[in-house]
């Protein structure tokens, strides 16, 4: 399945030299890019229904808690599967996903 190994891919992708970026085993990245990727990749496992459209929170944590601060996905604390989309958050996925994978 193309998830399987879509943290090792992120690493791999955002490795990068930058002042801003987080130490996490030795690795540094930045988490702005971290967050754009998840909210893209995030794009592959949506569904919609009359209602919203949602997507599995098969990603990593601490990412998943930014995209809620930052206003694109409801809450992923709690036991459900998975998360909604904002409005907001469904176009951004969107175009991330057409913008790196398209």
């Amino acid at each position: 399945m193309i998830y399987a190994n879509s943290a090792r891919i992120l690493q791999c992708i955002l490795v990068t030299g930058d002042v801003s970026q987080r130490e996490d085993s030795e690795m540094k990245y930045d988490m702005d890019k971290v967050d754009e990727m998840t909210l893209a990749l995030l794009k592959l496992t949506s569904f919609s229904d009359e209602k919203e459209t949602r997507t599995w929170k098969n990603h990593q944590w601490e990412s998943m808690d930014r995209l809620h601060e930052k206003g694109y996905i409801s809450d992923p604390k709690g036991k459900a599967r998975s998360v909604a989309f904002t409005e907001e958050g469904r176009k951004q996925s969107e175009e991330l996903f057409k913008r790196h994978f398209e």
